[in-house]
C-alpha cells in the first residue's frame, strides 16, 4: 500500500500510516504459523493446547487482512472524492478493484489446480478463498462510492453490523436447492470464506478507513485511544453475552456464524490497531522492520506459502510433525517468506531504476513491475 497520498490536511501521513503495514505484517506471521500447524501437526496432537492456541491465533489473521482491505477501499474512494471525481466514476474505480481481486482469486485457484494435477479435481477451481470474499464484498461495498466519506462511516458500519447479525439466519435457512459452488459464496462454512460473516470485517474496515481519512494528523493519537477503549469494550461485551447463554437466535455456532465471534475479533483488531500505532509512533518509527517488510508484500507471501504448505512439495511433513518440529518449520517459513519479500521489493526498485536509466525502453518494462493488490 502506498501511504504517502492521503488526507491533504494531515502532516507526516506516510509515517503515521506505516502502522497499517505493520499490522498486516503481524497478520502474515500469524497466518504462516497457523497454516504450518494446520497442515503438519500429527492428528494425536490436534486436541492439545499448543495446536489449539495456534489455530485460535490463526483465526485472527484473515480478519486482519479483510479489515485492512476495507481500509484501503476507504482510502481509494476518499482520494477520488477529493480529486473531484463524480460518484459514478468513484463507483467504477471500486468495481475495478473488485474485478482485480476476483481475477487474482481465480488465477490463484488455477495455479493451485495445475500444481496439484492429476490429483486435483475440477471442484478445486471453484473453492471460495479469502480473495474471492474480498472481490465479492468490495464489489458490493463499492456502492458506498455514491455517498460522501462522512456518510460512508455510518453506512459501512451499519452494513458490517447487519452482515454479522444476519449470519446465523443465513446458516439456518435451507440452501440445498442451490449448487454448492454458489452457496459457498455466502453460506457460513468452516471450509470457505463466505460473505456471511467474513464480509463484515471489510465493511467495518471501510468505516474505520473513512474515519482515518477524516482525522487530522494531530488528532490521530486521541483517535487511537478511543480505538483501544472501543476494542476493549467490544471484546468484554462479546465474551459476556457469548457465555451468558442468552441469544436472539434459535441456533448459533460461535466459531462459525455468531455475531459475538465477529464482535470479539473486532475487539482484538481494534486493540491491535492501537497497540501497533503506539509501537510505530514511539518505538520503531519509520525504520525498516522484517514485520513491516512482510506487510508490504503480503499478496506474494500469501500466494507462495499456500503452495508450499498445502501443496505436494513437502508432502512428507503433512500430519507427521510434533509441536517442536512445527515451530521449527514455522520459523523456517518465516525466513523464506522474508527473503521472498525482500526479493520482490528489490526487483520493483531495480525495474524503477532501469526505467529511469533507459527511458526509451520503459515501454518494454512497464509490465515487469509487480503491483500490490491491497494498495492504493
Amino acid at each position: 500500500m502506498k501511504i504517502a497520498d492521503h488526507n491533504p490536511n494531515n502532516r507526516n501521513t506516510a509515517g503515521r500510516l506505516a502502522f497499517l503495514d505493520w499490522m498486516r505484517g503481524c497478520a502474515v506471521l500469524i497466518m504462516l504459523q497457523g497454516h504450518v500447524f494446520h497442515s503438519y501437526s500429527r492428528d494425536d496432537l490436534r486436541n492439545g493446547s499448543p495446536y489449539l492456541f495456534s489455530q485460535f491465533l490463526g483465526g485472527i489473521g484473515p480478519a486482519v487482512f479483510l479489515f485492512l482491505t476495507g481500509i484501503t477501499l476507504a482510502f481509494l474512494l476518499d482520494r477520488r472524492e477529493r480529486q473531484g471525481w463524480a460518484p459514478t466514476d468513484r463507483l467504477k474505480a471500486g468495481l475495478r478493484r473488485a474485478c482485480y481481486l476476483l481475477m487474482l482469486a481465480f488465477l490463484f485457484r488455477i495455479q493451485m489446480w495445475l500444481f496439484g494435477y492429476p490429483f486435483s479435481g475440477w471442484q478445486d477451481l471453484l473453492k471460495v478463498d479469502v480473495l474471492n470474499c474480498m472481490g465479492l464484498t468490495i464489489g458490493l461495498l463499492s456502492l458506498t462510492a455514491l455517498a460522501t466519506t462522512r456518510q460512508r462511516v455510518r453506512i459501512a458500519g451499519v452494513a458490517g453490523a447487519v452482515i454479522a447479525a444476519a449470519s446465523p439466519l443465513v446458516s439456518m435457512a435451507d440452501w440445498s436447492w442451490l449448487p454448492a459452488q454458489v452457496s459457498a459464496y455466502f453460506v457460513p462454512n468452516f471450509n470457505y470464506f463466505a460473505f456471511f460473516p467474513w464480509a463484515s470485517y471489510i465493511a467495518f474496515g471501510l468505516s474505520a478507513g473513512s474515519i482515518l481519512r477524516l482525522t487530522r494528523s494531530e488528532d490521530i493519537a486521541r483517535l487511537m485511544q478511543w480505538t483501544m477503549l472501543v476494542g476493549i469494550v467490544l471484546l468484554l461485551a462479546a465474551q459476556y453475552f457469548s457465555n451468558s447463554g442468552w441469544s436472539l437466535y434459535a441456533k448459533t455456532d460461535y466459531w462459525l456464524n455468531s455475531p459475538a465471534m465477529v464482535a470479539s475479533k473486532m475487539g482484538v483488531l481494534l486493540i491491535m490497531l492501537a497497540v501497533v500505532f503506539l509501537w510505530c509512533e514511539h518505538g520503531v518509527g519509520d525504520k525498516w522492520s522484517p514485520v513491516r517488510q512482510l506487510g508490504t508484500t503480503s499478496l506474494i507471501v500469501y500466494w507462495t506459502h499456500i503452495e508450499l504448505v498445502y501443496g505436494r512439495w513437502f508432502w512428507f511433513f503433512k500430519g507427521n510433525l510434533n509441536t517442536a518440529q512445527c515451530v521449527a518449520c514455522a520459523l523456517v517459513l518465516w525466513g523464506l517468506m522474508l527473503g521472498l519479500s525482500l526479493l520482490r521489493t528489490h526487483w520493483t526498485e531495480a525495474v524503477r531504476l532501469f526505467r529511469m536509466r533507459f527511458p526509451s525502453m520503459a515501454q518494454w518494462t512497464g509490465s515487469l513491475e509487480p503491483q500490490r493488490a491491497s494498495g492504493d
